[in-house]
């Protein structure tokens, strides 16, 4: 494709003059975000409510702590004795409870999944790394395309009535990269759902549960009580972290789920470890206190967050409105904006951001195997850059797009 076409070849080319590089590759918190929590580092003591001193060892405690246990339990909406609270990361969580169901199977199983005979459903676009997971260990992923209200119940309904079926992943409110939350009737179908496999299980990753910009928060269903009610209490694992509530790369995080399914993991972790972060937790519990304290902070970030994402949608607002060749989510929370290109060009566009020093992933990367069949979407992260550099981002992504389409 010839970039010299136009006004718009001329202004691609300024683009690339300045040699500006910006990476809207990942969802990193900002600095200022990161700053909010800088109270932990205050918090430096090391004995519990109880007298636990949590510079030692504490075999008993290999769910966490019982006051990070109950912060959690609000957090997912579930009771303490329903959590197990561990290091900074979910994802590795939830990598720790694929894997044990790969080495010795899960309750209402018959033995381990056979990695090599055994299928996830996996509602996209969705998160990458969860895709990248499933991959590295052989799974079979069956892509379901995900509505404005969840994935598309109907062919999840058909495919779970197939017994190699054993899960799908979901990431339910703000979802990774959409920005959509789940309705409660898809909730409720994920629950009441007939599954072939006794065994299937739903990885409930709800990274964005506290994640609002706008005062009027979407509502989300309560997925334990509602596979309770439908008598398949073991059919859910909830996964949630403090990843970007305060520091990304020092957290806590938490798996929750049924008595039995929790009694099931900690068995397994117990072999793996001796226990997790103790005065981490602590720190956090301390400085977070409550579901109260969570949402003040979360109130801060979205002060911090609310104008880049609307510093985003301006632009391409102003750009390409009524262009009829691209449109774009208007998520009320999380951490993307997901571009949808018309006529296969989401290859072309990315090609041309890098080309111009706006670093993006690779198109198709919010799908099972990378492959966009349709080629026609990518997302962009808006938490890290300023909002001056939001605007020079997205200024030059629409003019990559509009070049893309021609």
């Amino acid at each position: 494709m010839d970039v010299c076409y136009g006004g718009l070849g001329k202004r691609y080319r300024a683009f690339k003059k300045r040699g500006r590089k910006i990476d809207l590759r990942r969802g990193r918190p900002c600095r200022e975000q990161l700053n909010l929590s800088n109270g932990l580092w205050a918090r430096r003591k090391y004995t519990s409510r109880d007298g636990i001193d949590c510079r030692n060892y504490q075999g008993g405690l290999l769910s966490g702590l019982p006051e990070a246990r109950e912060l959690f339990s609000e957090y997912l909406e579930v009771s303490p004795d329903e959590v197990i609270v561990g290091d900074n990361s979910s994802t590795e969580l939830m990598h720790e409870t694929l894997l044990a169901a790969i080495t010795h199977g899960v309750p209402d199983g018959k033995g381990p999944w056979d990695r090599s005979k055994i299928a996830i459903l996996c509602p996209c676009p969705g998160y990458d790394r969860h895709f990248a997971r499933l991959k590295y260990y052989g799974i079979k992923m069956i892509p379901v395309a995900i509505t404005d209200e969840g994935p598309d119940m109907g062919v999840v309904e058909t495919w779970a009535r197939n017994n190699t079926v054993k899960g799908i992943l979901c990431v339910p409110r703000y979802s990774n990269p959409t920005g959509i939350t789940y309705s409660d009737a898809v909730v409720q179908r994920l629950a009441n759902m007939r599954a072939a496999a006794p065994d299937f299980r739903i990885f409930w990753d709800n990274a964005y549960a506290v994640h609002h910009l706008e005062d009027d928060h979407e509502h989300l269903a309560n997925i334990l009580e509602a596979c309770k009610r439908a008598s398949n209490p073991n059919r859910v694992l909830l996964f949630g972290s403090t990843s970007k509530i305060t520091f990304a790369g020092a957290g806590i995080a938490a798996v929750a789920g049924s008595k039995e399914n929790i009694e099931w993991f900690k068995k397994d972790s117990a072999i793996r470890k001796i226990g997790p972060n103790l005065p981490n937790q602590l720190w956090h519990v301390r400085f977070l206190r409550d579901m109260d304290g969570i949402r003040a902070l979360m109130r801060r970030h979205a002060a911090i967050l609310r104008p880049k994402r609307d510093a985003l949608l301006g632009v391409l607002e102003r750009e390409l409105r009524d262009k009829g060749i691209v449109a774009w989510t208007h998520p009320k929370g999380g951490a993307f904006i997901y571009i949808h290109t018309k006529y296969g060009r989401a290859k072309e566009t990315v090609r041309l951001a890098r080309d111009a020093g706006l670093a993006l992933m690779d198109a198709g990367s919010c799908f099972p195997y990378g492959v966009d069949s349709s080629n026609s979407g990518f997302r962009i992260p808006f938490l890290f850059p300023t909002v001056e550099a939001i605007e020079y981002a997205a200024e030059l992504l629409t003019v990559c797009i509009q070049l893309a389409s021609r």
